[in-house]
């Protein structure tokens, strides 16, 4: 973007979580716009109208969040891998651990998404948290922090497309709007929606992410849930972990994550919301302020 303050603010926000993105995402971060698809796949009897947006705009945020105006947390897990050239093997380096809260508000014409990530990294092979690290790259020992971001921006979803936004409404760059079709798939009592993160102006070449997002097809049909009991698996591509100080090395790191959406924070694990709750208690709801 032209404007340094917007560019520096959405790069630290997806470097530091990673884009795990449900939706968004997580994040991750979170959203991005997603890609044009039919969305029809052979077993696809029964299933709603793919081409018709309204059908996309309504079963997205079922997927993702709610109908309903409340907080929607996920639990995801997960390791991160580092490359250094072509003729390297990927070298796992840390797992990681976090939340996703989400919080759709109704609009006028479709609904704003906002929320929060708080991801904690752990030793590959213990499992134990981390609050320092060995580089096996440049022998340093590093000072682990958190991946925290979210609360200044979110998403504009509407019939005609998904862009970023400030929570205020006003688009981060012009949005290009289509009408919303995305790349649903079924069979038997599966139904998955795939799609690829596309990042604001501005953003470091080196990030991707591709995700899918799974549930279950009596749940999709019955027009009483207004959340989807959901799952997902996402794969991103980003450079350096900013706290490895490695951003003039080559390489990058690959995140490999998967998680469930939660009834509330109470289903988080104990030792991961314990401490949460503690360092982090703002990011443990995304509730509009103004709500």
């Amino acid at each position: 973007m032209v404007n340094r303050t917007r560019r520096d603010a959405m790069t630290r926000g997806v470097a530091a979580g990673a884009a795990l993105s449900l939706g968004g995402g997580f994040v991750t971060g979170w959203g991005g716009q997603l890609p044009s698809a039919t969305g029809l796949s052979s077993g696809n009897g029964g299933m709603p109208d793919w081409s018709d947006p309204k059908v996309n705009l309504r079963n997205i945020v079922r997927m993702q969040g709610s109908l309903r105006e409340e907080d929607v947390p996920w639990w995801f897990t997960g390791v991160i891998f580092g490359v250094r050239g072509e003729s390297e093997t990927p070298r796992p380096l840390v797992r990681f651990e976090g939340m996703e809260i989400y919080w759709f508000k109704h609009l006028a014409d479709g609904f704003m998404l906002g929320g929060h990530t708080v991801t904690f990294f752990r030793d590959y092979e213990s499992g134990e948290f981390l609050r320092e690290f060995r580089n096996p790259y440049t022998g340093r020992t590093d000072q682990v922090k958190p991946a925290v971001q979210g609360g200044n921006l979110g998403f504009s979803y509407s019939t005609r497309g998904i862009w970023p936004v400030r929570l205020s409404g006003e688009p981060i760059s012009p949005p290009v709007e289509k009408p919303l079709q995305l790349q649903w798939h079924t069979l038997g009592n599966h139904v998955w929606l795939q799609h690829q993160t596309v990042y604001p102006p501005g953003m470091p070449a080196m990030h991707g992410q591709r995700q899918t997002l799974f549930g279950s097809r009596s749940e999709f049909l019955d027009p009483r849930i207004h959340a989807i009991s959901s799952s997902f698996s996402s794969t991103v591509f980003m450079g350096w972990l900013k706290w490895m100080d490695m951003k003039d090395q080559p390489g990058h790191v690959i995140w490999h994550a998967s998680g469930v959406k939660l009834r509330n924070i109470g289903e988080l694990p104990r030792e991961y919301r314990e401490r949460a709750e503690r360092e982090y208690p703002e990011r443990m709801s995304a509730r509009p302020k103004s709500t």
